[in-house]
């Protein structure tokens, strides 16, 4: 598959930025098995975030597309707070490759949470708070069917996390 046109170029960026602001639309939903019929067969995920404390990069997940749908079915059986975390993203690149089988964007997003019960569930309940803030690393492949997920790394600036944190960010 190869994209030459600045036509191809733009359509192809359109369906790889529709693409990403979906997987945050289906991840703000809970539907977190639609979110995984976005990625290819071979999708990897990755949770990653710098400590400046120890002045290495770590790796806080990591997972492949069997293991996240193990995960999903875990979740009802977690506990939770129950809030609703929503994500808030914009697209800052996209690279394609020459032959277009292939592109890599980088994406900014701010990830909120909306308490729904909580310690003072009187108090607490309906307050949002900012939950996390970091950019998405994705690698896509590109075929007839759409723009797919092939390796999505999610670099995290927020290193304290609170209830809720075992959810795909």
């Amino acid at each position: 598959m190869s994209i030459t046109t600045t036509d191809e170029i733009e359509t192809t960026r359109t369906a790889i930025r529709e693409t990403i602001y979906r997987a945050c639309l289906l991840l703000d939903d809970g539907r977190f098995a639609d979110w995984l019929d976005l990625c290819a067969p071979d999708f990897r995920y990755q949770i990653k975030a710098f400590s400046p404390e120890i002045r290495k990069e770590m790796t806080w997940y990591e997972q492949d597309v069997s293991g996240l749908r193990t995960m999903i079915e875990m979740l009802p059986k977690h506990n939770t707070d129950h809030g609703r975390l929503m994500r808030h993203a914009t697209v800052y690149t996209i690279d394609i490759d020459r032959d277009g089988g292939n592109a890599v964007a980088t994406t900014a997003f701010s990830c909120y949470r909306t308490a729904f019960d909580g310690i003072n569930s009187h108090l607490d309940a309906g307050e949002s708070q900012l939950f996390v803030i970091g950019r998405y690393h994705d690698r896509l492949r590109l075929g007839a069917d759409g723009p797919r997920f092939v390796e999505r790394t999610v670099v995290l600036d927020t290193r304290r996390l609170d209830k809720g944190s075992h959810y795909p960010v």
